[in-house]
This record gives C-alpha cells, sequence and structure tokens, in this order.
C-alpha cells in the first residue's frame, strides 16, 4: 500500500498543492501518488486527495460498491420481471 497508516487506518497525506500548481505539475503530483503517499490539492480552502487506486482499494476494503453488488450478487434466474397490467383496485370516479 502507498503511504503510511496509522493503527485506526489513517493514510499520512503527502504534500499539499495549489489547485494551479498540481494543474501545471499534474504529472509529478500522480507520480508521487502511485509511489510516495497520497497527494492533497486544495482550492480555496476545499481540498481533494489524490491516491493510488491500490491505496484506495485498501481503504475501502476492497468494496466493488452498489454496482458492482448488483453485477455479483445472487442469481435473479427464476424471478419473473413481467408487469402485472391488471388494475390494482376499482375505482369509481
Amino acid at each position: 500500500m502507498n503511504g503510511k497508516a496509522d493503527k485506526t487506518g489513517n493514510v499520512d497525506i503527502g504534500m499539499d498543492w495549489r489547485l494551479t500548481e498540481a494543474k501545471n505539475r499534474l504529472s509529478e503530483v500522480v507520480t508521487k501518488a502511485l509511489n510516495d503517499r497520497p497527494q492533497r490539492i486544495v482550492r480555496r480552502g476545499e481540498a481533494v486527495v489524490v491516491v493510488a487506486e491500490k491505496t484506495y482499494g485498501w481503504l475501502t476494503g476492497g468494496r466493488s460498491g452498489f454496482i458492482g453488488y448488483l453485477l455479483n450478487g445472487p442469481s435473479l434466474e427464476g424471478v419473473t420481471t413481467e408487469r402485472d397490467r391488471r388494475s390494482m383496485c376499482d375505482v369509481e370516479l
């Protein structure tokens, strides 16, 4: 895993980059995130973190998310997905 994690799983963040500097040196930011540790990019006081995919997978426990769950979940074979066209109830107008 890239970056150093403490006992609670928090990952040490590398450098802080201003957005304009990060844009001009994006290749370096990505290289540092891949080879060293996550990099923080700050714009007007708000930050995002560039993190290697391997580190992200480790942090999230390798969960595949909702779409992955649906694609790899239990088989729906035999489940009827056709709509019942009958009316739900009789209504007098």
